[in-house]
């Protein structure tokens, strides 16, 4: 690569990481009380697919170690937010599920961070967003990819 391109390599995983750490701190503080950032990920997560993973499956989706993800289910299951249940065909399996208290959570979450995102986009204005999304999204799948 040339130097060009490497000065733009690095201020554009500069401001990204930058975004991310203010994004993080300014949702963490409007997040309803006791709710940290990695429940209402999962939680969202959940709720979008609809549907039971596997703990491992969840780890790995959100790229985390299985045991950062055990820590995040074991307090979201001790608030009530998930259902862990077993594998009835392989014990060593277990299965999570959003439950009803975890969808009202996850929707007051929703609720609570909205106007806040909403003001970002409006101040940078929806067509900017729109049309910085897909390139955010390619740069994510290559990621993933690697």
């Amino acid at each position: 690569m040339s130097d060009k391109t490497d000065d733009i390599a690095v201020a554009l995983f500069g401001e990204l990481f930058m975004a991310d750490q203010l994004a993080r701190n300014r949702i963490s503080k409007v997040l309803p009380k006791g709710m940290e950032l990695s429940h209402f990920s999962v939680l969202n997560h959940l709720a979008r697919i609809g549907d039971e993973r596997t703990p491992a499956q969840l780890a790995r989706a959100f790229h985390v170690t299985r045991g950062a993800m055990t820590n995040t289910l074991t307090r979201l299951e001790w608030a009530g937010h998930v259902h862990i249940r077993p594998d009835w065909d392989d014990a060593r399996r277990k299965f999570v599920a959003i439950s009803p208290s975890g969808r009202a959570a996850r929707d007051a979450a929703v609720h609570a961070v909205t106007p806040l995102i909403g003001e970002v986009v409006q101040a940078l204005g929806a067509d900017r967003v729109k049309a910085v999304l897909p390139v955010l999204r390619e740069l994510r799948v290559r990621l993933e990819g690697e």
